[in-house]
């Protein structure tokens, strides 16, 4: 697959030239917003308010610099409380209304995946500034025709991943690598455990609620039957319109690893082993509820590990490495660094606390980043921008892909690995994980081989590289929902 676009460190040099160039920063599109002033409100339109669309109207609500104008959704149910907690705004069904409105400067998209890359390309195109969720793909091809739209039509496109704008993160790195507190980095470990349920599995095809414009909700997917027992939330484990929890809490684990451990210097691993499966429940879903990827960056292991059961059948308590469920451990040559959403703590090698680190989780500082950026035109600004959650997005895609690919049976005993040290202890952890469900887990699970990674050309290479690219490039689009390669 061919490297389209610029990566960050090319758009640092060369992307802001292209968008000096324009009048105000701004490109013509479908409508052209103008670029609001130094003191102006930035009127938003919301795309999508269902439960996280939810989260960011109540808080936009309450945030000073910006004014709800317009709300999207095609579920009515959804589209009539948000209504009525903001009377003030517009509503649409169809997104491509509340764009063409030019009274909309900036979009906030909380779709589901599978719509996030085609909404902000038509955002872009529209002359509008966007904040996409997380993750910023369906596929990674996806993402790389949203960078080139958001530099073709010089937008602002900040990615959902908040807790890039936590200022503990700044202090992390810091501490890690100036002041070089704990020494060098030795390994990662990269864990989201976290207890769900399954999503049940009908006789026949779930129908969409009447209260729901299933053709604009479905865009871009295939018209595929649903088996599982309702519409919403759910879509995450279909890989028709979502991306599993590698993708969904996964991104933005390893987003900080990428910010943290290796300073955005990786976009990507060079190589990543998976194993893992949908076990335990018998359900309709489709992605892995549990996965172990192996993975290299800078050549630096890291190990990236999931579960969505209990630790033991029948239990209440989720898997835990060491003191971590969803974060993240950095191993040093002096100690480790353990990294949770709003906080963390690094320890010597005898476990002795050396500091404590307290944070935000940044869901405030996003918007006010996102906003300055918006007024000054800056994409420089953006704590997330384009291509940095592309980048972290990535890592969440290739392991998936090597999953997807993947023929042979088994978790990841049998792949060469370290025999002591905390890459070894998670795979053991993990390993017992498969034991106490027994059968249930151990025959659903499936591995890969080792799989190279050219990060620069963003595709595998070598063994194994046909079949897993197939997931990485554009998929077969619904008519009209169709992303047509952005070039300048």
């Amino acid at each position: 697959m061919a490297n389209i676009g610029l990566h960050r460190r090319d758009f640092l040099g060369q992307g802001l030239t292209t968008a000096a160039a324009m009048v105000g920063g701004v490109a013509l599109g479908r409508s052209a917003a103008a670029a609001p002033g130094p003191n102006d409100r930035i009127r938003l339109g919301l795309i999508g308010v269902g439960w996280r669309g939810g989260q960011h109207l109540d808080a936009l609500l309450k945030t000073e610099g910006c004014e709800v104008v317009a709300l999207c959704d095609p579920e009515a149910a959804f589209l009539g409380p948000a209504g009525a907690k903001a009377p003030q705004a517009k509503t649409y069904a169809d997104m491509r209304k509340l764009l063409d409105d030019d009274a909309v400067d900036a979009v906030v998209i909380s779709t589901c995946n599978h719509w996030h890359c085609l909404a902000a390309i038509w955002a872009c195109e529209a002359g509008k500034d966007v904040y996409v969720e997380k993750p910023l793909s369906y596929t990674l091809w996806e993402g790389r025709q949203l960078i080139n739209a958001a530099r073709k039509h010089g937008r602002i496109v900040q990615v959902g991943t908040q807790q890039r704008s936590d200022p503990m993160q700044a202090e992390i790195r810091r501490f890690l690598h100036a002041e070089k507190a704990l020494g060098p980095l030795e390994s990662v470990v990269v864990t989201r455990f976290g207890i769900r349920a399954g999503i049940g599995k009908r006789a026949t095809p779930l129908a969409p609620p009447a209260t729901l414009d299933y053709d604009l909700w479905l865009g871009p997917a295939a018209d595929q039957p649903i088996y599982r027992d309702k519409i919403n939330y759910d879509w995450h484990w279909d890989w028709n319109t979502g991306n599993g929890e590698s993708a969904n809490w996964g991104v933005h684990v390893l987003d900080d690893v990428r910010n943290v451990a290796f300073q955005d210097a990786c976009s990507l691993p060079t190589s990543v082993t998976c194993g893992g499966g949908r076990v335990v429940w018998d359900d309709a879903g489709q992605t892995p509820n549990l996965m172990v990827a192996q993975l290299e960056a800078a050549g630096v292991p890291v190990v990236f590990a999931l579960s969505n059961l209990p630790k033991a059948p029948g239990g209440k308590d989720p898997l835990q490495f060491e003191d971590t469920q969803s974060g993240y451990i950095i191993h040093c040559a002096g100690g480790s660094y353990h990294g949770r959403r709003g906080g963390g703590v690094a320890v010597d090698r005898d476990g002795k606390t050396v500091r404590e680190f307290k944070g935000t989780t940044g869901g405030r500082e996003h918007y006010q980043n996102f906003f300055t950026a918006v007024r000054s035109r800056d994409p420089q600004s953006l704590n997330a921008e384009t291509v940095v959650g592309h980048d972290s997005t990535n890592w969440s895609h290739v392991i998936n892909a090597a999953w997807r690919s993947a023929e042979a049976r088994g978790l990841m005993s049998t792949v060469d690995a370290p025999t002591a040290g905390p890459l070894a202890a998670v795979r053991g952890l993990m390993e017992k994980h498969v034991q106490a469900y027994g059968a249930a887990a151990a025959n659903g699970l499936r591995l890969s081989g080792s799989l190279a990674i050219d990060p620069a050309a963003e595709a595998f290479v070598g063994s194994g590289a046909e079949a897993a690219n197939a997931y990485l490039g554009p998929r077969d689009f619904r008519g009209p929902y169709v992303i047509e390669p952005v070039t300048g």
